[in-house]
């Protein structure tokens, strides 16, 4: 027979689980606020994946999948979606006739761009804003999208494997402030991908720091040459960072913007005043296959294309990078360590392509305000106006609109890969980038961060830790158009 001390312990634990049922989480809370932070409370899964490609909606992608809620469907049984130019013409969706993508800025994925694409939630700005931001592009860019034909190896892994129809980037902007919301749950304030804005840092720190401090093993793998130490990789990457804030000035925005993020060429350097602590996690591609083959994956990492070649931003061949996320993939399931590892493919946001489905409104992260330094008033910007009238006028373009972050960004390609992923599974629920972080946070017992991830869902309903693996021998998936290696 219980104790009476026992019956008080439960009774104890079962008020504060009723208070953590019926208060909003916050920051700082854990999930278990019983049991230290760093606490494994999800022992099945050892090492977390994170694959995080470039610029594609569900619907552009996944959109003729027929699974989740993909394009509505006419009776012609093609997509039965369009938006209307800026004369009232309708566009209607159409299968691209390449997998090489339009010139860079045809569709746009900016600030501006991307509230003019939602419109307050009607999603009809896509073809307007695509006119707005590239007058000399082809306005009918963004309401075209892709098949099993072209994608092969996406559309056989989003059958197989849970798909998320309702993962949304987590804002409504470019590649930055979306990958920012994944290391530490807010952009900060920031609403493009400008380099002079990017010398910041959040007030909670990053996900990475979380990991560190508690010993956790992280790495954020991406393509280097393997010639050059990560060290003077980093010291280069600073003068070259200082050499943009004095010549940027000068150059067209978009030249300057594109410049700047080839250089990054990985997701924690976002944050990039903490990159000196940073480098000794940072790897190779090359590294991250030898560590998948090899069973010696981190607890964590982060896995980033080539932004240049093969990360699917326009105008890349979108075939490039499913070579190279097939391979990724195909690495770790084939790998020792496939049978407690968990894998996520999404996609930062959605490049300025159409998805027919409104963006939710979102928890505010914090109360930091977007701004960009170079097109709010300022005695700076009234100098820099005077002397470099283009650029201002080009900044303030791309961050023309309000400065919140109380709606999620558009829907992006999700797919939870695992060998303890359910079958025929489609989750429904809402996620977004900080869902990466809520899970990390439910399986170490860690704090949240701001917020917007204390608030968000861990795609756990993915799996099924009660049963046997059921894809514990890894399924044969369809091989993409292109191989790794041969291009």
């Amino acid at each position: 027979m219980a104790s009476a001390s026992t019956w008080e312990r439960i009774e104890r634990e079962k008020l504060r689980q009723r208070e953590r049922w019926t208060r909003p989480a916050r920051p700082g809370d854990r999930p278990d606020p019983s049991r230290p932070a760093g606490t494994d409370r999800l022992p099945q899964v050892k090492h977390i994946v994170v694959l995080m490609m470039e610029n594609h909606s569900f619907d552009n992608y996944l959109g003729t999948l027929g699974r989740g809620d993909g394009f509505p469907l006419g009776d012609d049984r093609a997509p039965d979606a369009e938006n209307p130019d800026s004369a009232g013409t309708m566009i209607r969706a159409y299968h691209a006739s390449s997998t090489v993508q339009q010139e860079q800025g045809a569709p746009s994925q900016s600030w501006s761009a991307s509230h003019t694409q939602w419109a307050g939630g009607k999603m009809n700005g896509f073809v307007t804003s695509t006119e707005q931001a590239a007058p000399d592009g082809d306005k009918a860019a963004a309401m075209a999208y892709w098949t099993d034909q072209d994608l092969p190896f996406y559309h056989g892994l989003a059958r197989t494997f849970p798909l998320a129809d309702r993962w949304f980037s987590s804002c409504l902007g470019p590649t930055f402030p979306n990958r920012r919301f994944l290391l530490a749950g807010t952009a900060n304030g920031l609403m493009d991908d400008l380099p002079v804005n990017l010398v910041d840092r959040p007030k909670a720190g990053t996900i990475m720091d979380m990991l560190t401090r508690h010993g956790i093993s992280w790495v954020n793998y991406r393509p280097a040459s393997s010639d050059q130490s990560e060290f003077r990789r980093f010291v280069q990457y600073r003068r070259r960072r200082t050499r943009h804030h004095l010549t940027s000035l000068g150059r067209p925005l978009r030249k300057t913007s594109e410049v700047f993020k080839r250089d990054l060429q990985f997701t924690s350097a976002i944050y990039p005043l903490g990159m000196t602590g940073y480098m000794a996690h940072v790897r190779s591609i090359e590294r991250f296959f030898a560590d998948a083959d090899s069973g010696n994956l981190p607890s964590f990492c982060i896995v980033d294309p080539d932004f240049r070649s093969y990360s699917e931003e326009n105008p890349q061949d979108i075939r490039k990078g499913e070579s190279f996320a097939a391979e990724v993939i195909n690495r770790v399931m084939h790998g020792p360590g496939w049978a407690d590892t968990l894998l996520i493919w999404t996609y930062d946001e959605n490049g300025g392509y159409y998805d027919h489905v409104a963006p939710p409104a979102a928890v505010p992260p914090d109360d930091v305000p977007g701004r960009s330094r170079v097109a709010h008033p300022s005695l700076v910007r009234s100098v820099l106006k005077v002397l470099f009238p283009g650029y201002v006028r080009h900044a303030e373009q791309l961050v023309a609109a309000p400065g919140v972050y109380d709606t999620y960004g558009f829907r992006v390609p999700a797919v939870i890969v695992s060998p303890y992923a359910r079958p025929d599974c489609v989750l429904s629920d809402v996620f977004d980038h900080t869902s990466v972080l809520k899970l990390i946070e439910e399986k170490w017992n860690l704090p949240a961060l701001t917020r917007r991830d204390a608030a968000a869902s861990a795609p756990l309903g993915a799996l099924d830790l009660t049963a046997p693996p059921a894809f514990l021998t890894p399924p044969e998936l369809p091989a993409p158009t292109l191989a790794w290696g041969t291009w």
